[in-house]
């Protein structure tokens, strides 16, 4: 297995249009960001994203993987928790979601947990999502941010939720670090927000994801991997779902300036809740898409990044989310997916010698 799967870069560097892919080539000289500083879909010359181009061609050249129990293929499933309390505009619209519905009950969640604490919001939700995963045999990841500046407003204080976070410990969750807005190009920040969070969760983070999908390639991964991350999670389109180098297995990024390996693994992110529902105009388009992309990984033999944001749960304006997440768990389960969180997937990968 070890011979099998140290031969990617080199199978690769044999075919140039897929090796840029797989490195992120374009990005290294990229002059049109977005508003975030992110890498537009729109200026990528590999527009087909709904098909894995590398992870395919690596398996037709001897690349093999398992999984434990004989599993078909795995599921990484994350969620981004960018709110714990809902903020005043999603307030509104859940509220004005909930009177449409006439639905008086959910009306009061959403208005008057401000009267009892944050420990009644409706976005502190997580031992709800890990019963609804529980039912399909399945764990997650929870990304906390613990950082001191935001784009737009402080999110949420973590040491406020050191209870929470060990409940999802407890429960066989992972709790890793949803990095702060400005930090994917910072080490420093990089570093504090890490040691922030683990000295409120009392032991070591493995598991990033940057806010907004922030990245720059391929310093962030540089950064990532001197402060001590085993993984991240950040590789994805905030636009379109779908295979963003064309790979649909984890894999360790290859560093174009320096010529080698980056000592971290990347768990290339496959699905995010509001682009999926951002391409699509009802929800059994967004479904069959999400199908597709499932399909196509279980082909593979590959993994598929789920981010599934913390406060899509409990959200009435966007109440057909939390519904799709759990047509999802149950598809996969019907397909034999290993579904479980980041850290476990990159320790098994790792221990394979991957």
């Amino acid at each position: 297995m070890r011979g099998q799967m140290d031969k990617p870069h080199e199978i690769l560097r044999q075919h140039g249009e897929l090796w840029d892919l797989y490195t992120r080539k374009e990005e290294y000289s990229s002059r049109h960001p977005d508003k975030y500083g992110r890498f537009r879909y729109a200026d990528s010359k590999h527009q087909n994203i709904l098909e894995p181009r590398v992870s395919e061609y690596l398996l037709r050249n001897g690349f093999a993987i398992e999984y434990p129990d004989n599993k078909k293929f795995a599921v990484c499933l994350t969620h981004d928790v960018d709110h714990i309390c809902p903020p005043w505009d999603h307030t509104l619209l859940s509220s004005l979601a909930c009177v449409r519905d006439l639905d008086l009950v959910a009306l009061r969640k959403q208005v008057f947990w401000r009267l009892q604490g944050k420990k009644k919001s409706p976005y502190n939700n997580f031992k709800e999502i890990m019963d609804l995963e529980e039912k399909y045999g399945a764990t997650s990841s929870f990304y906390f941010l613990a950082t001191k500046t935001d784009i737009k407003r402080l999110r949420y204080t973590i040491e406020e939720f050191n209870d929470e976070l060990g409940q999802i410990i407890d429960s066989g969750g992972e709790v890793g670090l949803h990095g702060g807005y400005y930090a994917y190009n910072d080490p420093d920040m990089i570093r504090l927000e890490k040691t922030r969070l683990e000295k409120v969760l009392g032991r070591r983070v493995s598991g990033y994801r940057n806010h907004y999908l922030r990245f720059q390639v391929p310093d962030s991964w540089v950064y990532l991997s001197e402060a001590g991350f085993e993984y991240d999670s950040t590789l994805g389109y905030n636009e379109r779902v779908g295979f963003k180098n064309g790979m649909c297995h984890p894999f360790r990024p290859y560093n174009l300036n320096t010529l080698q390996e980056i000592n971290i693994l990347e768990m290339p992110l496959t699905i995010m809740d509001g682009t999926l529902f951002a391409m699509v105009t009802s929800y059994h388009e967004a479904w069959e898409l999400a199908k597709r992309l499932i399909d196509t990984v279980a082909s593979c033999r590959g993994v598929i990044t789920l981010n599934w944001h913390s406060n899509s749960f409990n959200c009435p304006f966007r109440a057909a989310w939390p519904g799709m997440y759990e047509e999802i768990l149950k598809y996969c389960h019907t397909k034999n997916a290993w579904m479980t969180h980041g850290k476990n997937i990159s320790d098994w990968w790792m221990s394979r010698g991957f």
